[in-house]
């Protein structure tokens, strides 16, 4: 045995050597040249800036150009997004009827794990990163990420997680005993130290790459910010998307570390019997403690940015500039900092002493007031503007109509006497779910609306990016506003089947209401396609955009910096005498290198 211990602890001597060898190569981690040695000039797109990267499926691996890494993150984000929408169909089939049809209830708590985590940190997450990676720098007029290359491992760090996370699901079929995890996304103890299934240890360990991911992402956007703005970006015309990914990463500094923590406890409970989280240790109440101090300020951590999208796109499309600019910069500020203080009102429940159930309730409603101000602002910003209901604008719209049902829905859960009441029911879910398909998922589509032409160069059908909205819209609402119904009717979440008291709810009622939340999720579903056959086909043969000014900004003086930046680029591949850069280095040109422009408007 000690023999074991010692070959082990030479192994992870050799190891760590070998890390900071290969740290020590990189001497330079602010260098853009990417590791791979041979490179020649790419002359894909409109990525121009990072001059020197290697061709092919090279690129790609080796890449710290920011813009490479935010389609990186896009597609990662993507690929997850359809394995949890698919894991939801599969659910929502089954609960079409009461019983058993499809599915046993195995395979659909593991369903039921993997959608929750993969939309929350594999989905919600990188998507995020997607746009701040590509536009920040933009932006903010920065030559690249302050750390280039911590940018490129931070994304690096996610694909195994993931394959980590739905490890479970490829194993099963070999009968090596590793089956998917069936703790929920929110992992509650006991149940998740008990479940003797290795799946559960990595999804933690899986879960834990992606917190460290976020973690150095979150560092990163924040050096940006302060340090590398261009000399005309000062706090206060700095754009309302960065003030919002900056207040971001300030909550996953704060949040994510904690997780790993509890991560970790959780894993030593399970595998070297500590007793963190056990009813003779810590007590299984610990673990909500820590899993709530991260969990509501990640839903923060997922909805400010979104808010910031939309505060940036819809006066694009209003015409005129977005009102009270200062009121959402305080109100971001302020939901920041009061996110960290409402966590318990997730444990009303629990037992915990009434007087700190009274505290959180009263500041889990204050926060309601900085998000009454976002919404009042877009409104006022649309009010008697000259309105253009193009598809990235339908989209901020059906954002604001979402998030005022997701919003005041949550005011009601924040209340300590109506909390007891629908505790664990589906009104939860659907509260929840108006917030992060409602409203995410609906600027993030924006968002890739808006921006279609800057990454690819070519415009997307407009009529099937309609209809996509439409689909998306109708089916969000029907699916989960019959869920607040079945919350409350006292259906109660997580479950495969149900059997209902005549006294308490006619099952026929509920089954009903499950039927057409299931319409409503194939229509979501059959949207995305549409969607996906759009960003696809357009991509390839969508017109190419003539017009550096796509949506016609410049007649109403809202011509943002990314779309300067996207014109300087068309100008330079139109054969302009300046060879245009997005970074401040140099360009090589026939007589040797010299400066490049940064933007057309320096």
């Amino acid at each position: 045995m000690a023999g074991e211990q010692l070959a082990l602890t030479v192994l992870m001597g050799v190891l760590l050597v070998a890390v900071a060898g290969f740290l020590a190569r990189m001497e330079d981690w602010r260098s853009y040249t990417p590791l791979g040695g041979a490179s020649t000039i790419s002359g894909s797109g409109y990525g121009g800036g990072h001059a020197e990267k290697p061709a092919g499926i090279v690129r790609w691996f080796t890449t710290v150009d920011h813009k490479d890494i935010g389609i990186l993150y896009g597609i990662y984000a993507l690929i997850a997004f359809f394995w949890g929408g698919a894991a939801v169909l599969l659910m929502r089939a089954e609960l079409a009827a009461p019983g058993f049809d499809i599915m046993q209830a195995q395979f659909y708590n593991s369903l039921l794990t993997s959608h929750g985590i993969t939309m929350l940190f594999l989905f919600g997450t990188p998507i995020i990163a997607a746009f701040s990676n590509y536009f920040i720098p933009l932006l903010i007029g920065a030559d690249d990420m302050a750390f280039p290359r911590i940018n490129a491992i931070a994304f690096w760090l996610l694909p195994p997680g993931a394959i980590l996370i739905w490890a479970g699901f490829f194993t099963a079929p070999l009968g090596i005993g590793i089956d998917p995890a069936q703790t929920s996304w929110t992992m509650y103890t006991p149940l998740s130290a008990e479940q003797a299934n290795a799946g559960v240890d990595l999804m933690l360990l899986g879960l834990h790459l992606t917190g460290v991911s976020a973690t150095m992402g979150a560092i990163n956007f924040i050096a940006t910010i302060f340090t590398e703005r261009g000399d005309d970006v000062n706090w206060a015309n700095l754009d309302i998307f960065s003030w919002t990914i900056l207040t971001q990463s300030a909550l996953i500094l704060f949040a994510f570390p904690l997780l790993g923590s509890a991560l970790i406890m959780l894993l030593l409970d399970r595998n070297f019997a500590t007793t963190f989280f056990a009813v003779e240790g810590g007590s299984p109440i610990l673990w909500q403690h820590l899993f709530w101090f991260f969990g509501h300020p990640e839903v923060y951590i997922l909805v400010l940015p979104p808010m910031g999208l939309v505060s940036w796109i819809l006066p694009k499309f209003s015409g005129r500039k977005l009102f009270g600019f200062k009121f959402v910069v305080y109100s971001t500020l302020a939901i920041g900092v009061l996110s960290f203080g409402v966590w318990a009102h997730h444990m009303f429940s629990t037992g915990i002493d009434p007087r700190i159930r009274a505290s959180f309730m009263a500041v889990s409603l204050a926060i309601a007031i900085p998000s009454a101000v976002k919404t009042f602002n877009w409104i006022t910003t649309m009010w008697n503007g000259k309105l253009r209901l193009t598809a990235p604008m339908l989209f901020c719209i059906g954002f604001i109509s979402n998030f005022v049902i997701g919003g005041i829905t949550g005011v009601f859960l924040a209340a300590v006497p109506v909390d007891l009441i629908l505790h664990d029911t589906y009104y939860v879910v659907g509260h929840f779910h108006y917030v992060v398909m409602g409203m995410i998922a609906f600027a993030g589509m924006g968002a890739l609306y808006y921006w279609f032409p800057i990454v690819t160069g070519r415009m997307y059908q407009r009529k099937l990016a309609k209809i996509h909205f439409w689909l998306s819209m109708i089916g969000t609402n029907i699916t989960f506003f019959a869920f607040l119904v079945l919350g409350y009717l006292g259906m109660p979440r997580r479950y495969a089947t149900y059997q209902f008291d005549g006294a308490i709810a006619p099952l026929a009622q509920v089954t009903t209401l499950h039927q057409i939340s299931t319409v409503g999720a194939f229509l979501i579903g059959i949207g995305q396609l549409v969607w996906a056959w759009n960003m696809v086909q357009s991509w390839y043969e969508g017109p190419e955009v003539e017009d550096a000014d796509p949506w016609n900004l410049k007649d109403d003086g809202m011509f943002g910096r990314e779309f300067q930046w996207f014109e300087a680029q068309k100008l330079a591949a139109d054969g302009g005498d300046d060879e245009v850069a997005a970074d401040g280095g140099e360009v090589k040109t026939d007589g040797g290198h010299r400066k490049a422009v940064r933007r057309v408007d320096e």
